[in-house]
């Protein structure tokens, strides 16, 4: 497989460092944030998007897409 070098994100060597320093408790919290920001913004996204879609298909879908389909 050819990678090309645009394709490798390189992580500078302050943020390796901060995240080294990290506990796993912190990390996991870390995480979980992204985790429920993404939920939160696909949410909205959604909603503007189909304006007619209930709660219950737009939880579907973003459950779908933040699983990768892998419901």
């Amino acid at each position: 497989m050819n990678i090309l070098q645009r394709n490798i994100e390189i992580i500078d060597d302050v943020m390796a460092d901060m995240w080294r320093n990290k506990t796993h408790g912190e990390k996991l919290l870390i995480v979980c944030n992204m985790w429920s920001s993404a939920k939160k913004l696909l949410t909205g996204h959604l909603k503007a998007e189909h304006p007619d879609w209930d709660e219950k298909r737009i939880h579907k879908e973003v459950v779908k897409r933040l699983s990768h389909g892998n419901v």
